[in-house]
């Protein structure tokens, strides 16, 4: 059988999840759209994406009944 650890061992959090002290503020959702909106443009024009969304696309209308 395996042994089991006992006691009070915590187990430290990742800095990604914890929680933000008072003095750091999150990021405007704006900023975060302003920063990954020109990373989609390219993809979508360095790998022809744009056709691939609207097939998407038109698929939903149909899915939906438009």
């Amino acid at each position: 059988m395996a042994t089991q650890q006992t006691g009070t061992t915590r187990r430290r959090r990742p800095a990604f999840t914890q929680a933000q002290s008072a003095e750091q503020r999150t990021r405007h959702p704006a900023v975060a759209l302003a920063m990954a909106l020109p990373c989609a443009v390219l993809l979508v024009l360095l790998f022809g994406g744009w056709e691939q969304m609207a097939k998407q696309a038109e698929a939903l209308a149909e899915l939906i009944g438009r």
